[in-house]
């Protein structure tokens, strides 16, 4: 049986049941046709602050639920993203524009990071401390009790279940927020995933919405932590309610990321990892490349071997066509990249092939000899654009690669490994990837950016999540009554 079988989930919000949200339901559009694919529901700040009484009434339950079974819960999610891989994938490409390896990539990640979290449970967790006092001191880790995690729609599947999955296994309850634009695939998906695999109701719950939403789910009383995926300007936004609440938020951000190619790389071999990590998802990723720092003696011939590339790439509909890039989320999007192309152009930046589109498929592009001044240099992107701009040494690419307010991701290609960490440890970020592109994630790694891009690794690997989702605590135990000389 398919996860989304039958209509019991149209136009609802999941409650540990599928229910009527207070604020209706909106349109689910697929973007490659304009079709109306499925009505979603849509929650209110009044169903947020209900579902957060729910959840954290069923919490204490969940918490105090063994560890064996609260792993073996983890353990059936991820097999069950694995036997419904198809169905997901299929729900990506039409909801999120997702072509089929990006769709595979999703689900794959998204089954391990079940799987990693799943051994969180077993994990111990506290630690014996020395005391001068004649008593056993130590300190252990425990639930925060209710996490709220709002997601993106570029990658709706791992960029939600990244927090959800470790948050559960560690005996919380969570609050999910996904993008309206991708509620199906990085919400209901999970609604029914996570009820197949055994999760109580109440312990977890979904609730589409807009801004009012997010700000309602960071306020809630019984919430102490949120993880947010999505832009600065919104992380911003988020960090500062959170912190007039003083609640805890993980801040996974934007970025400008740098492909650093140096001369003595070959250069065909190096258009072709540049373009993977600018065109992937069309660019919809936070970690894509977005600035091509290249040696001057090479960055003509590798702005010419990305635009040879990228011309012939199929755009269209991933649903129904093999393509290698769908479309862009929406119209918005779209004219926004288009205003980056077309003023980065009247910059200074050589137009080698692209800045086109045609409805939400926009044609990949390369900006050759981009200025530092154009806003393809300055912003983040986030389509499938990619500005060449040339350097002449080591310490002019440094300055370039740290000049920027974001530190997310870095890529360096050399043939001199040893240089390129050396020069890595020159540049904040917090992902470097030697002779490779910027856009990696593997649920094993700790994942988080510097800057603008965020406050750090939040996600990835049992130490990450540990410290993201619970909290510490100090107990002394003595045999019997101390005196005291009151």
């Amino acid at each position: 049986m398919a996860l989304l079988d039958g209509n019991s989930w149209h136009g609802k919000i999941w409650t540990g049941r599928w229910s009527d949200g207070s604020g209706g339901h909106h349109d689910a559009v697929e973007p490659a046709t304009g079709q109306v694919i499925a009505a979603v529901g849509r929650a209110t700040p009044g169903d947020v602050a209900d579902a957060a009484r729910r959840a954290s009434a069923a919490q204490k339950d969940w918490a105090a639920t063994s560890f064996e079974q609260r792993a073996a819960v983890l353990r059936r999610a991820g097999a069950l993203l694995e036997e419904n891989a198809d169905e997901i994938k299929g729900w990506l490409a039409r909801e999120a524009g997702a072509i089929a390896p990006f769709g595979d990539f999703q689900v794959h990640t998204c089954a391990q990071e079940c799987y990693e979290a799943s051994a969180l449970p077993g994990h111990p967790y506290g630690e014996l401390l020395r005391t001068g006092e004649p008593r056993l001191s130590f300190a252990r880790r425990l639930p925060v009790g209710v996490v709220g995690v709002i997601a993106p729609f570029n990658v709706p599947t791992i960029l939600a279940v990244r927090a959800v999955a470790p948050a559960l296994a560690l005996g919380n309850a969570v609050l999910l927020k996904p993008d309206p634009r991708t509620a199906i695939c990085g919400g209901a998906v999970f609604a029914a995933l996570f009820e197949a695999a055994g999760v109580p109701e109440g312990v977890f719950q979904v609730l589409p919405g807009g801004a009012d939403v997010g700000e309602a789910l960071i306020v809630a009383p019984e919430v102490r932590v949120v993880a947010f995926t999505g832009s600065t300007r919104a992380g911003r936004a988020v960090g500062a309610i959170a912190g007039q609440h003083l609640k805890r938020a993980h801040l996974e951000l934007g970025g400008n990321s740098a492909l650093i190619v140096m001369p003595d790389v070959d250069v065909e071999k190096a258009a072709a990892v540049g373009a993977w990590g600018t065109f992937l998802n069309s660019g919809q990723i936070c970690m894509a490349t977005s600035r091509h720092l290249v040696h001057e003696s090479i960055a003509d011939a590798y702005a010419e071997s990305l635009a040879a590339r990228v011309e012939k790439l199929p755009v269209g509909d991933p649903y129904r066509e093999q393509v290698a890039l769908g479309p862009l989320i929406d119209a918005g999007q779209r004219d926004r990249v288009h205003d980056l192309v077309t003023t980065s152009v009247t910059a200074g930046a050589a137009l080698l092939t692209g800045g086109t589109y045609d409805d939400l498929f926009y044609r990949p592009t390369v900006l050759g000899r981009v200025p530092q001044q154009a806003p393809a240099y300055q912003q983040e992107i986030f389509g499938p654009v990619a500005p060449v701009t040339p350097f002449g040494s080591a310490d002019e690419v440094a300055a370039l690669a740290a000049g920027s307010e974001y530190g997310l991701s870095l890529g360096i290609l050399t043939d001199d490994v040893y240089a390129g960490l050396e020069l890595a440890g020159r540049i904040p970020t917090g992902l470097v990837h030697i002779n490779d592109q910027t856009v990696n994630d593997e649920a094993v790694a700790p994942f988080g950016g510097l800057g603008a891009s965020g406050t750090g690794s939040r996600a990835g690997g049992p130490a990450a999540n540990i410290e993201a989702f619970t909290e510490t605590q100090w107990v002394t135990l003595r045999g019997s009554l101390p005196v005291y000389p009151f």
